[in-house]
């Protein structure tokens, strides 16, 4: 079993192919098929992102850009883990791992050429403290860290600059994401938000 409090342990209900589910239990609901012996994962939520729900339609600045509105939220509200002068993270609203963050300059810029130094520094501040929380919280054995630059280059929101930070776990890349297309992700945003900020350097 997994000490990892961002990834499920290997004894959690369901995991060994059986369904938590007895047959009469399903036969009762509506919209959920005929009982058979598999069981399976239902994200609806990941139909928002899959129909670019919150997706600027602008490249404009103000509360249009989720990137600009989230700052002037509480940092519960807006899943913000940390700030600094210039720049924040924050949690993905669509992880591809738990604990997966952004780190935005609050400024509304497209390109890392147009940051400046104060931006630049605090990006890279807080990339390194992202690492250190999500090491000392779960253990992460590795990161992808980067930006997609642009549309043509995977920016999900291209006007304004994010890093991604994705913490990497051995075994992380299993059957679920490769054959079934689904990521299993073992705790609300909400609660990973708050289990990252506890632990956030304070210097």
């Amino acid at each position: 079993m997994t000490d990892n409090p961002l990834l499920p342990g290997a004894d959690q209900p369901g995991e060994q192919g059986t369904s938590p589910y007895e047959p009469d239990e399903l036969a009762g609901r509506d919209g959920v098929g005929v009982p058979d012996p598999f069981m399976r994962l239902w994200t609806p939520h990941r139909m928002a992102y899959i129909e670019g729900e919150n997706k600027p339609t602008s490249t404009d600045a103000g509360s249009g850009c989720p990137f600009c509105r989230i700052p002037g939220l509480s940092d519960a509200d807006g899943l913000i883990a940390a700030r600094a002068e210039s720049a924040y993270a924050v949690l993905n609203l669509y992880p591809y791992n738990p604990g997966h963050l952004m780190v935005v300059p609050y400024r509304h810029v497209a390109d890392y050429t147009e940051l400046t130094q104060a931006e630049v520094a605090d990006v890279a501040k807080l990339t390194q403290q992202a690492m250190q929380t999500v090491r000392t919280v779960s253990a992460a054995h590795g990161f992808n860290i980067g930006m997609n630059q642009g549309e043509i280059a995977g920016a999900g929101i291209a006007a304004h600059l994010h890093q991604h930070v994705v913490p990497r776990w051995g075994g992380d890349t299993n059957f679920m994401p490769v054959v079934a297309q689904t990521k299993v992700l073992p705790q609300l945003l909400s609660d990973t938000r708050a289990l990252l900020a506890k632990s956030w350097p304070t210097d």
